[in-house]
């Protein structure tokens, strides 16, 4: 097959769906994908991994509309991934993030203590960003943790999915983190809470979270293990 150069960020989701198929149904390397096409491996890669996440939507959307990020989101990425634990590859795919590189680039400038500069974040990420926070049931924020855990921790689709705000998600998730169930009472002006669960309920509450957790471990499982096989070929 004669090779073909072709100018950089003019790649049609076609052209792009066409190569990463020969790689996925032939067994073809990135490395001699780039040889036929005129591509770096490196960019082939990265296809690869925006297919696998997003599917064919994440081939055809522009970068200037998935690689904007608040500061915030970046310095929340950054700590996530410095306490160890997830890889970038795993990180990039929970919160969304084009490519795990990015993940590499923003803990550098962190180190180095750069600022992490605010833009405007991507995806659901900027359709709730102005979400207002708002009082929930106990209920309520079981069926959000719940939700979260099953979607890759994904806290912007999940207040998509709630109504809720993005901070209250990632709250909610992180004190079900260090506490479990016990961790979403609303506790705030009372010393005793006012919704209470009977032992039953908080047992069925821990199991339909825990469900949800090994959904997610499995994911995480099935997707390292279909990377781990793309970058031995």
């Amino acid at each position: 097959m004669r090779s073909i150069v072709m100018s950089r960020r003019k790649y049609t989701k076609e052209f792009k769906l066409k190569v990463l198929k020969e790689h996925e149904e032939q067994g073809v390397s990135f490395w001699r994908l780039g040889k036929t096409y005129g591509i770096e491996a490196s960019i082939i890669r990265r296809w690869w991994h925006v297919f696998d996440a997003w599917g064919e939507e994440g081939l055809e959307a522009h970068n200037s509309d998935l690689c904007n990020y608040s500061a915030d989101f970046k310095e929340m990425v950054v700590k996530e991934y410095m306490a160890g634990g997830i890889t970038r590859q795993s990180l990039a795919k929970k919160h969304g993030i084009l490519a795990p590189s990015t993940i590499g680039s923003w803990v550098k400038a962190y180190n180095n203590h750069e600022e992490l500069t605010e833009s405007r974040p991507k995806g659901d990420y900027l359709m709730v960003k102005d979400n207002k926070g708002r009082k929930t049931t106990l209920d309520e924020r079981i069926a959000i943790v719940e939700h979260c855990t099953a979607n890759a921790m994904n806290y912007a689709l999940t207040a998509k999915e709630y109504d809720c705000s993005y901070g209250q998600v990632y709250t909610w998730v992180k004190k079900y983190e260090e506490r479990g169930v016990e961790g979403l009472y609303d506790r705030r002006g009372r010393s005793k809470p006012m919704e209470e669960l009977t032992e039953t309920e908080r047992l069925q509450a821990e199991n339909r979270l825990l469900k949800a957790q090994t959904k997610q471990q499995q994911m995480e499982i099935n997707f390292l293990k279909k990377l781990n096989a793309v970058e031995r070929r």
